[in-house]
């Protein structure tokens, strides 16, 4: 009877896994035909061994029925003995934890015990914060650092001398590392979002450097990212240079704060992405004042080479050049001497004609610097208020007053009054200068040209 059951369980079970497979390979309509045929199957085999139980002689079926009870009571009977045992275990397994309980009381352990979870729970945050975890990644499915101290000081169970010395293996291994630049290779995501392996530079758990681009670390990823924006052209310079170097003492980057003051570099915008992220009066700004400057220069450097050639003029008057504006006036002055002679007041103004013929080359894009310095703190204002309304109403349009898109509105609004004043500052220490130069060599022409009118009238009197 039981070789029956046995039978029946086994083709019970090959029909399941004859009918999985028929489900899998065959449609719906063949998987219920299978089914179907399964169960005949098995209902002719149980017929079967009930028809063979049922012409046994008496004594056989009897037999059959006191082995299955002897064999029933054999296990029960184990059942009961290892049940017994398992409680006796159980016992034991309770003493014994109430004398180690006592024990580790008595020695004061679990204090000590408790101190290590604390330590190991405070340094997996710490762990798990440092760009050190990126060069000490698990491996074949063991924990991390930092998971594998929040682990234990979850943990319930009496340490062991092997957990406290890895406690102790990893906060002294961080220690040392930060204090070490180390060169590895890990993932680092690039600023498209695809992660990649490079190279990378780490000086302990402040600064990581990888293709002379500067890392922020992600401890939720555990990995690196290249910031979207890097720092300043003096920073890049200078972790091209530690990169680069292979002996000695390199200058690096190392942010204390373990990338805070980074990211605010970082996030730092630039005169250009101001400028560009402004208004458009930002680029009329920046017209009139590169207008203005070239105008500067181009007159600065007349001037000084006017000024030089009147100073070798003064010193040989008696033959003027007609390359600088003193030699002109003289030659004008020599050309008609007779005439100039027999009248003074015609000679006064023939020569007041010659200077005022070469002023208006000396004294060339003054005005038009004189406006620009006007106009440049005005076109700042027009910048600043239209930057301010678009403001307002990108608040009033998001309905929000975040504190940050309020900063970022206004310092992009101000970008136009700094271009402003930035420019009619300078231009006005521009135009003093070139006013200056201008009525020097004016004074030097009207003293010579006076001179020497006074000069003739006088010899032509005493002749």
């Amino acid at each position: 009877m039981i070789k029956s059951k046995q039978f029946i369980l086994v083709a019970a079970a090959a029909a399941m896994l004859h009918t999985g497979a028929a489900f899998a390979q065959n449609s719906l309509e063949s998987l219920l035909a299978d089914v179907q045929a399964a169960r005949a199957a098995e209902q002719q085999t149980f017929q079967q061994r009930a028809s063979e139980f049922n012409a046994a002689p008496a004594d056989q079926q009897a037999k059959m029925l006191s082995d299955a009870q002897a064999r029933r009571e054999a296990l029960s009977g184990e059942s009961d003995k290892l049940s017994a045992q398992f409680s006796a275990n159980e016992l034991v397994i309770n003493e014994a934890d109430k004398k180690l309980r006592d024990k580790a009381a008595s020695l004061g352990l679990q204090e000590v015990f408790g101190l290590a979870r604390q330590v190991a729970g405070d340094a997996a945050s710490v762990l798990q914060q440092s760009m050190v975890s990126t060069q000490f990644r698990s491996t074949g499915g063991e924990l991390n650092r930092d998971e594998y101290l929040r682990a234990f000081a979850a943990s319930q169970k009496a340490p062991m001398h092997s957990d406290l010395e890895k406690v102790w293996l990893e906060l002294y291994g961080e220690m040392t590392q930060s204090g070490a630049v180390a060169k590895y290779t890990t993932k680092v995501v690039q600023p498209g979002g695809e992660p990649k392996e490079a190279e990378v530079i780490r000086v302990g758990p402040f600064t990581a450097i990888s293709e002379g681009k500067y890392l922020n670390y992600l401890p939720e990823l555990r990995a690196f990212s290249v910031y979207p924006r890097q720092p300043p052209a003096e920073f890049m310079s200078t972790g091209a240079a530690f990169s680069a170097a292979t002996s000695g003492y390199p200058t690096a980057v190392v942010d204390g704060s373990r990338g805070v003051l980074m990211s605010l570099y970082v996030e730092r915008p630039s005169w250009l992405y101001r400028i560009e992220h402004g208004e458009d009066v930002n680029y009329v700004i920046l017209l009139v004042g590169f207008i203005s400057v070239a105008c500067f220069l181009f007159q600065l450097v007349f001037l000084i080479v006017v000024r030089v050639r009147v100073g070798a003029q003064l010193k040989n008057l008696g033959k003027p050049l007609a390359d600088n504006p003193l030699g002109r006036v003289l030659l004008a002055f020599k050309g008609d001497a007779k005439n100039i002679e027999q009248d003074a007041d015609v000679a006064e103004l023939r020569i007041a004609e010659a200077v005022f013929r070469e002023v208006p080359k000396l004294e060339r894009f003054q005005a038009m610097l004189r406006l620009a310095v006007a106009a440049g703190p005005l076109l700042g204002l027009i910048g600043t208020v239209l930057g301010m309304i678009l403001t307002f109403q990108s608040i009033t349009e998001s309905g929000s007053s975040d504190p940050k898109l309020m900063a970022e509105g206004i310092g992009a609004a101000m970008i136009a009054t700094v271009l402003g004043i930035g420019i009619a500052i300078p231009l006005l220490f521009a135009n003093a200068l070139l006013t200056s130069l201008s009525k020097g060599i004016t004074q030097v022409i009207e003293e010579q040209s006076a001179g020497m009118l006074a000069e003739s009238i006088e010899r032509t009197r005493r002749g």
